[in-house]
């Protein structure tokens, strides 16, 4: 790690903060301008598992007059984090780059695509599993006296949650190899509380997906499969500990 005398002041921290958020934005706001220019095609790609299991003659409705306008414009936001996301992970990686070792920054770049895979791997899982399941059973509920009317403002805010949350959720085997690898968690750490962290994940996807068994259960059955990953990762690359030898110097020393 750094030496003592190579340490930046708090107010530099905020600095670097600052300028490395400033670069997010610049990104999202990238990914914005290009992603609104594909507004509808993007949003027809978005709503394309809702629109598979609607009846035929149903459709997507919008009760505002400007819903539709300000709707393509989240769309395109959304999208936007979603191209900035190799961007976002690698100012957050270098922006902790500082407290390494010289030997594991240089790893950083592997890490960044990594994430960025795992992330995709989780918006993914989202839209191609999640989502099929999820409507299907949501939508099981109407009958000929109920008929769904799903708007596009409820339906973009129930998509990109579930979409940013799987995303986020399949960054964990990063996060704990990462903290493995910095010596703060160990593998015997992680097996013997993998019974807590089973409960642990179905709180989680309570709180993150939307109010249907369905859902939260396909979200915490990969986190499940996620941690274990994430212990074969802390005991490939975490930290090793010190030699008997290390911890122990002779008395006459």
């Amino acid at each position: 790690m750094m030496d003592e005398d190579e340490k930046l002041p708090f107010t530099a921290h905020l600095e670097e903060l600052r300028q490395r958020l400033i670069r997010c934005a610049i990104a999202v706001t990238a990914g914005f301008t290009v992603s609104y220019f594909f507004k509808e095609r993007l949003f027809a790609i978005l709503t394309r598992p809702l629109v598979q299991v609607l009846r035929p003659g149903e459709t997507l409705i919008f009760t505002g007059v400007a819903e539709a306008f300000f709707t393509y414009l989240k769309v395109a936001f959304l999208f936007g984090i979603l191209l900035a996301i190799p961007v976002i992970l690698y100012q957050f990686w270098m922006f902790v780059a500082p407290g390494l070792y010289r030997n594991e920054k240089r790893v950083l770049f592997p890490i960044v695509v990594i994430s960025s895979f795992f992330f995709a791997a989780g918006a993914l899982f989202g839209y191609f599993v999640v989502f099929p399941f999820g409507f299907k059973f949501l939508l099981g509920f109407a009958s000929d006296t109920l008929r769904p009317l799903p708007s596009m403002k409820e339906y973009l805010g129930f998509s990109a949650k579930v979409l940013l949350a799987f995303g986020l959720v399949f960054e964990m085997p990063i996060v704990i190899t990462f903290l493995a690898r910095m010596g703060l968690i160990t593998t015997d750490f992680l097996k013997k509380n993998r019974k807590y962290a089973l409960v642990l994940f179905f709180v989680v996807a309570a709180i993150l997906t939307p109010p249907d068994v369905v859902t939260q259960v396909l979200m915490a059955i990969p986190l499940v499969l996620l941690y274990e990953i994430s212990i074969l990762g802390a005991k490939l690359f975490g930290r090793k500990p010190a030699p008997a030898s290390e911890k122990t110097q002779p008395a006459d020393q």
